[in-house]
């Protein structure tokens, strides 16, 4: 194995999650954010999930959200008016109609999260015990919480945060060092604003503390979790025939949103050079995101790359077990800023993980302590081909990978455990705040 991969034993670096408390008083939660389902990827998934099970543990729940339109960034046409209240297992969902921008740039999602956050701001959102927004988006998370606390005999407020947002604008280069540092300065104003935050990963709260100065015992980290069934053991044939790959192709998908912090540029070089060679290697990007057009144009006749648009559920699944590997691919730069959602269901798969990302990054460390994958250099696409070629030939060592991606699932990306932490989280700082 080079220099460029790293590979370590699965389960380290993370308490044992398999404990949990359940709060036994019933609460009135308003949960804020920007997406929910149906969108199929990103954060909605597991605001989704996490609403659907506090109502299975009794609670009674609101979520004001926006008009479904990621990753497309199109506003789903079934979504009309200026406003759409509806019930979805069980949970009063409140949708908001908001601007959605054609180019997700900072300046244009500033005015997307504002657009919202005004629309938050003059909402009703019933009398909840406790409020929990989350962020992204970051703005309106913060004109939330700014409402909040201008009620008398306020309810409880927590900020589960999903991205780090000055880090992604710094990251993605997508602002200069003024911005930047004024990005950091408001995050922080915003997350001490809270009377509790949650963290997806220990290198968030880390990075809270450290650098936007909020106090340590504010911050809970609750991982998010595997929110798929376990995968299907059939119709992986049928889906290969369908999508036109060869019985020999050795399949290379990346699932998920298609936008600047993912890179993709790296995977139409890689099948580049991969036809160049006469390799069996087929990359396959499924789902769409600004940057999809882009990404076709720079692919036009190659034929080891194949476009597939997002599949709903079950073919999902099945996609992702009838692959040969699944790939994360970032942008290099990218360190703290995200853990791509996209992990949690590539575990949950039964397949080999490849990670294209900079050694130092949050998803480097997830790969490592999973043990479910190799990480490869960013942006270095003739490395990429080398390694997932080598790596097809050591069918021991793929199966290996592939047993500890699915053991990291059941042992520490459990959904029952982490929404039973949530529950936990939420009851403590209601009791804290009526103390």
């Amino acid at each position: 194995m080079s220099e460029s991969t790293q590979s370590l034993n699965p389960g380290e670096g993370y308490p044992d999650l398999s404990s949990t408390c359940r709060s036994t008083a019933q609460l009135k939660i308003a949960i804020l954010g920007i997406n929910y389902a149906p969108e199929p990827t990103g954060n909605a998934p597991y605001t989704s999930s996490l609403a659907e099970g506090l109502v299975a543990m009794g609670h009674q729940v609101t979520v004001v959200t926006g008009y479904p339109h990621y990753p497309e960034w199109r506003r789903n046409p079934n979504y009309t008016g200026w406003k759409h209240t509806e019930v979805v297992n069980g949970v009063n969902v409140k949708r908001l109609r908001h601007y959605v921008p054609k180019r997700p740039t900072l300046a244009n999602r500033m005015h997307m999260e504002l657009s919202f956050g005004l629309r938050l701001m003059f909402s009703r959102w019933g009398k909840p015990d406790v409020v929990l927004v989350i962020s992204p988006a970051l703005f309106s998370s913060g004109m939330a919480i700014a409402r909040t606390k201008l009620r008398p005999n306020r309810p409880a407020v927590g900020l589960w945060v999903q991205d780090i947002y000055s880090r992604g604008v710094a990251e993605t280069r997508s602002g200069g060092s003024l911005i930047v540092n004024a990005m950091g300065k408001l995050e922080s104003a915003i997350l001490k604003g809270a009377d509790g935050v949650t963290a997806i990963h220990e290198r968030f709260r880390q990075f809270m503390v450290d650098s936007l100065s909020v106090a340590p015992d504010r911050i809970r980290v609750i991982r998010n979790w595997t929110h798929l069934p376990a995968a299907p053991t059939s119709g992986q044939k049928e889906l290969r025939d369908r999508l036109n790959w060869a019985p020999d192709d050795i399949v290379v998908l990346h699932a998920g949103n298609m936008g600047m912090k993912q890179g993709l540029e790296n995977v139409v070089d890689a099948a580049r050079i991969a036809e160049e060679r006469s390799s069996r290697l087929r990359f396959v990007l499924m789902g769409d995101g600004n940057q999809r057009q882009r990404l076709e144009k720079l692919a036009e006749g190659l034929q080891r790359i194949d476009f597939v648009d997002p599949l709903p559920g079950d073919d999902f699944q099945v996609a992702l077990s009838a692959a040969d590997f699944l790939l994360v691919n970032e942008l290099p730069g990218v360190k703290d800023m995200a853990v791509p959602s996209k992990l949690t269901s590539y575990f949950n798969a039964g397949v080999p993980v490849i990670a294209a990302t900079d050694a130092g990054s949050v998803t480097a460390a997830e790969i490592a302590t999973s043990g479910g994958g190799l990480r490869v250099d960013a942006a270095s696409p003739a490395l990429l081909v080398d390694e997932i070629e080598k790596l097809s030939q050591e069918t021991e060592q793929s199966r290996r990978l592939a047993a500890n991606g699915l053991r990291f699932r059941r042992v520490t990306l459990s959904e029952d455990t982490a929404i039973a932490h949530y529950d936990e989280f939420l009851s403590t700082i209601v009791s804290a705040r009526s103390r």
